[in-house]
């Protein structure tokens, strides 16, 4: 991002405090100095970056999805959603992209391609997420999920997810920006 062309919109971050902290984020107060010189807080959710990973099948029913069903405590419901998670340290975004779908869908990917990047709140999260598109898939095994994932595999054909978005099962915000990206991707020229 090219801040020098639009100075007179740019913060200057002063100091930070981190004011609480758990195993998935932490909450910082963030004093920053504004373009006409007053200083204000910002409360910010920092996280690690999260990697999300559609996988294409092709089915004898045609382009499917596979996908991974599971519940969501914030929405105290059932989400269908893309394989994905957060990138452990050292991980690159690529590396925990294959590592989540082998993990949770024990498939893997005879191709990946990135999808692009974005911040999935950028008002108060520091954070972004990265989005791949996984081909030519195969099955490996069985899913190796952590202790507390209880997650079923589905595969689902391209335009029932496309129908889908926004209503449920497909209420996962992230998913519909995956979705963006991967029909930027079959319909541009070129990739």
């Amino acid at each position: 991002m090219d801040n020098t062309s639009h100075s007179n919109l740019t913060w200057r971050e002063e100091a930070r405090k981190t004011i609480f902290q758990c195993p998935v984020f932490s909450v910082r107060e963030s004093s920053c100095r504004s373009p006409d010189n007053g200083l204000r807080n910002f409360t910010v959710l920092d996280a690690p970056d999260w990697a999300i990973v559609a996988p294409l099948l092709e089915t004898p029913r045609g382009a499917s999805f596979v996908m991974v069903r599971q519940w969501r405590h914030g929405s105290q419901c059932l989400s269908l959603e893309f394989p994905g998670g957060v990138l452990e340290p050292g991980e690159s975004p690529e590396q925990a992209a294959l590592r989540e779908l082998r993990e949770e869908t024990a498939y893997t990917p005879g191709k990946i391609l990135r999808l692009g990047a974005f911040n999935p709140n950028p008002a108060i999260m520091s954070n972004q997420v990265h989005f791949f598109l996984a081909q030519d898939l195969r099955a490996r095994g069985v899913q190796n999920l952590d202790e507390d994932e209880y997650v079923d595999v589905e595969i689902v054909p391209v335009g029932e997810v496309m129908r889908g978005m926004g209503s449920p099962p497909y209420i996962h915000a992230l998913m519909g920006s995956a979705l963006a990206l991967y029909n930027r991707y079959e319909n541009e020229s070129g990739w």
